[in-house]
């Protein structure tokens, strides 16, 4: 009976480990945080590069941004030890944006000179917009580059109802939250003005009280102040 347990408990760890060693890789990618940004705004997306050696370290990330929905703003934030990178393209089409005629858009940024060391992970990063009205989602391809010359393509698609891919690109979601956010915000509002005149009237009543028992309180100290003087006065006549 012992051994038999101890046959379950070994396939078991076994089994666990296996499952540990697939998950592994195919949940330590090159990602973007959050993972999802109202259409039509403006959004600040952090891209999350963990490293997933033992004996190395990665020393360059480039992101390809999406040629079919081109950004017109993209400012990548300073990460201390890296350099950036920030290159143009011309666009086949010009785009409009605040009343000007936009030629060009950033088709790529590269990080370079520091390094994410074996057991850590690196945030890069970038405001970008305006984020297309007409499209679901934005793909980044990356290419994650480590010191021993490997270069990790992080550059299929995911696709829906599909399994992930062994090397999955960073995806931006893309959701009309914008006005639902809105709406929040003035329902929001609503109850915390409903809240503020609650207050408002609990704090009258919460005076008028106050007010009757100070009332009461001196009444009683009046009433017993001239129970005392005719105490007294009646002594004093005697």
């Amino acid at each position: 009976m012992k051994i038999a347990n101890r046959r379950v408990v070994t396939v078991g760890a076994l089994a666990a480990g296996a499952v540990l060693l697939v998950a592994g890789p195919a949940s330590a990618h090159v990602s973007v945080d959050p993972q999802q940004a109202p259409k039509g705004g403006y959004s600040t997306v952090n891209f999350k590069v963990p490293n997933e050696k033992d004996d190395a370290s990665t020393v360059k990330l480039e992101v390809t941004f999406p040629a079919d929905h081109p950004l017109v703003s993209v400012m990548p934030q300073p990460v201390p030890g890296w350099d950036v990178k920030v290159e143009k393209k011309k666009l086949d089409k010009p785009l409009v944006s605040h009343g000007e005629k936009i030629t060009e858009a950033v088709s790529k940024v590269t990080w370079s000179g520091g390094k994410v060391e074996p057991g850590q992970f690196q945030q890069f990063p970038v405001s970008m917009g305006q984020l297309p009205e007409d499209g679901d989602q934005l793909v980044f391809k990356a290419l994650q580059t480590y010191d021993d010359d490997d270069v990790v393509r992080w550059i299929e698609q995911p696709r829906k109802g599909e399994p992930e891919p062994e090397n999955p690109a960073p995806v931006l979601k893309l959701t009309a939250a914008q006005q639902e956010e809105t709406d929040g915000s003035s329902a929001g509002d609503g109850k915390a003005a409903e809240a503020a005149a609650a207050s408002s009237d609990s704090g009258t009543d919460s005076d008028s009280d106050t007010t009757a028992r100070v009332l009461g309180v001196v009444g009683i100290v009046v009433g017993a102040a001239g129970i005392a003087y005719g105490v007294l006065a009646g002594r004093r006549r005697a």
